[in-house]
C-alpha cells in the first residue's frame, strides 16, 4: 500500500512538472506571438508569424493571426494607394482648372477697362465674383492634397497663443466685417506658450474663423482661456446635432449652394491632431462652439 502511494505521488509530481513545463512553454509562445504581432503591425514587415512551439493549437493560432495580419496589410496598402491616387487626382485637376481660370481672369481685367453699359458692368461683376469663388475652391483643394502629403508643418517652436490668437483674428477681421459681424474677443493677461508650428496654427485659426463668417447668423465670440483653450462661438439656427457631428468630415457642407468644398474644418482638425491637439464642436441652444486645445507639453 505504501509503495502504491509512493508511486502515485511520484506520478502526480511528474504530471505536475510536465504541466508546469507545458504552461511555461505556452507562456513563452504567447510572449513571442505578442512580440511578433507588435513587430509586424509597427514595422510593416513582410515576414510571417512563426513559432517554435510544438503545440498544434498554438501553431494553428499563430497561422490564423498571420493570415489576418496579411489581410490587414493588403487592405492597408490598398487604402494608402487609393489615398495617393486621390491626392494626385485632386492636385492634377486643380492645376488643370487653374489654367483656364487664369485666362478668364485676364479677360475680365481687360473688359473692366472697356466702355460698358450699366447692365454689362453688373454682369461683369457677377462673373468676376464667381471666378474668384472658383479660384478659392481650387486653392482649398490644392491645400488639402498638400497638407496630407507634405511636411511643411513639421517644424515646431515656442509659440505665444496670445499673439497667434490676435494675429489670426486680425487677418480675418475684414472677412467678418464684410459679413456684418462685429466679433467679441476675450483674452487673458497671462501669456500662454505652446510648442507648435505657428504657420499651421494660423491656418487652423483662419479656417475656423472663415467658417464662422460663412455660417454665423450675425455674431461671433472668440475667447482664449488661461489654460490655453480657444473657444469660437456663433449663433447658427440652421444646424442640428447630426450636422454638427459631421462638421469635420471631408467635403461636408452645411448648406448646398454655399461656396465651399467642405474641407476647411477637416484641414483644421488634421493639422490640430498632427500637433497633438484636439478640435471639437458643440451645439447648444442654437449656438455652435468650436473648441481648440493644445496640451501644455514641454516647450523645446
Amino acid at each position: 500500500m505504501i509503495y502504491f502511494l509512493i508511486a502515485l505521488c511520484t506520478a502526480l509530481i511528474i504530471i505536475i512538472c510536465l504541466l508546469c513545463f507545458k504552461i511555461y512553454q505556452l507562456r513563452l509562445t504567447a510572449k513571442e506571438l505578442s512580440r511578433q504581432i507588435a513587430e509586424h503591425i509597427g514595422n510593416d514587415t513582410n515576414s510571417g508569424i512563426s513559432i517554435l512551439c510544438g503545440d498544434k493549437k498554438m501553431r494553428a493560432l499563430a497561422a490564423e493571426i498571420d493570415k489576418y495580419i496579411r489581410t490587414m496589410r493588403r487592405f492597408k496598402l490598398r487604402y494608402q494607394n487609393g489615398g495617393r491616387e486621390l491626392k494626385d487626382a485632386v492636385t492634377n485637376i486643380s492645376h488643370d482648372l487653374r489654367t483656364p481660370l487664369t485666362a478668364i481672369s485676364g479677360y475680365i481685367d481687360l473688359l473692366e477697362n472697356e466702355e460698358k453699359s450699366e447692365k454689362a458692368n453688373e454682369y461683369l461683376n457677377i462673373i468676376s465674383e464667381r471666378t474668384q469663388t472658383m479660384k478659392n475652391l481650387i486653392q482649398e483643394l490644392l491645400d488639402f492634397s498638400i497638407i496630407l502629403s507634405d511636411n511643411q508643418y513639421n517644424e515646431k517652436s515656442a509659440v505665444s497663443l496670445n499673439s497667434a490668437f490676435e494675429e489670426g483674428l486680425a487677418a480675418n477681421y475684414s472677412l467678418l466685417r464684410q459679413r456684418g459681424i462685429t466679433p467679441t474677443v476675450l483674452t487673458p493677461d497671462k501669456e500662454i506658450v505652446r510648442c507648435l508650428n505657428k504657420s499651421a496654427l494660423l491656418r487652423i485659426l483662419g479656417n475656423i474663423i472663415s467658417n464662422a463668417a460663412k455660417y454665423s447668423d450675425g455674431d461671433f465670440t472668440a475667447e482664449l482661456r488661461p489654460n490655453g483653450e480657444m473657444l469660437f462661438s456663433n449663433t447658427a439656427n440652421g444646424l442640428n446635432a447630426v450636422k454638427v457631428g459631421r462638421l469635420f468630415d471631408k467635403f461636408f457642407t452645411v448648406q448646398n449652394g454655399r461656396s465651399s468644398t467642405g474641407l476647411g474644418l477637416s484641414i483644421a482638425r488634421t493639422l490640430t491632431e498632427n500637433m497633438g491637439g484636439s478640435l471639437t464642436a458643440d451645439y447648444y441652444d442654437n449656438v455652435l462652439t468650436i473648441r481648440l486645445y493644445f496640451p501644455n507639453a514641454a516647450v523645446s
